[in-house]
């Protein structure tokens, strides 16, 4: 699917404005900007030019698609996303605002509030064919997640990013960042997003890479890369190159980014973080993933 989309669906409101939009149906866009319309609790939006998020019904919509598989994670503009969704309460009786949940939860013991969150579960949503996912609140709305992918408890894939699939994930996928077909991350393992904290690199992992355990990433991985458990590699941190001899140059591990076949690991007699050839195959358990 690609541009001009119309996306038809359902909104709830209240009267400060809209809530939660659920998208049901996208087809081709007959019109010439983008723009919405709503109709009691109907709506359509279409979005026809990839612009800045100006609106509610656009962010939920550019949301919508990536969950549906129809563009992967950077492939559409999702600035200002922040400043135009609000902070809602999700709860077992529907979406409603934080001030409205907090009378009720004083009233009823019925209530049930599963979220504070500007993005919802995806699940609420969309329920993408051969996944696994073992908490569904861990992955929100706007993550995508390729076939035979397998997301366990304390796996979290954040909106605009998400796996090729297949994967096993058991660490942390921030916004911006994209993993290729049969790589794992690790439990606890991290990934660093452009989102905070000054980063400002989009990370990617390739194929066939292995995130160790509690291992984490500011630069990105090529195809068959390995980062030992336990080591973070930023793209400031100073990486020792060994070659055949064991002797090697330093660089910041920064210009390391995106290659191929490289072991990440920390000498555990110096302690220096180095890198060499991975010579070995990373390779799913297909049996974790056949039958998603």
């Amino acid at each position: 699917m690609k541009l001009p989309i119309k996306g038809c669906g359902k909104v709830t409101f209240d009267d400060r404005g809209i809530l939660n939009i659920h998208y049901t149906t996208f087809s081709e866009s007959k019109e010439s900007k983008n723009a919405f319309k709503l109709e009691g609790e109907n709506i359509i939006t279409d979005l026809v030019e990839d612009e800045i998020i100006e609106d509610i019904p656009t962010a939920f919509l550019k949301l919508h698609l990536i969950s549906h598989r129809y563009f992967k994670p950077n492939t559409l503009n999702m600035d200002n996303i922040f400043n135009v969704l609000e902070t809602i309460a999700w709860t077992n009786q529907g979406p409603m605002r934080p001030e409205v949940a907090e009378k009720l939860v004083g009233c009823t013991s019925n209530l049930k509030i599963f979220s504070l969150d500007k993005f919802p579960p995806m699940t609420d949503y969309i329920l993408p064919s051969n996944v696994r996912i073992a908490d569904t609140s861990r992955v929100r709305l706007g993550a995508y997640l390729g076939k035979g992918t397998t997301i366990m408890h304390e796996g979290f894939v954040n909106y605009n990013a998400g796996t090729e699939g297949p994967n096993m994930i058991e660490g942390r996928i921030s916004a911006g960042v994209f993993v290729g077909k049969n790589s794992d991350l690790g439990g606890g393992s991290s990934t660093m997003g452009t989102l905070s904290g000054g980063n400002k690199e989009v990370i990617s992992i390739g194929e066939k890479c292995l995130l160790g355990a509690n291992a984490g990433i500011g630069i990105s991985l090529g195809n068959n890369c390995t980062v030992e458990a336990g080591l973070y590699v930023t793209a400031g941190t100073k990486v020792t190159i060994l070659n055949e001899s064991g002797e090697g140059k330093v660089l910041k591990a920064i210009e390391l980014s995106g290659k191929d076949d490289i072991l990440y690991f920390r000498d555990s007699l110096s302690g220096k973080v180095c890198a060499r050839p991975n010579k070995g195959q990373f390779k799913l358990n297909k049996a974790l993933h056949d039958n998603n």
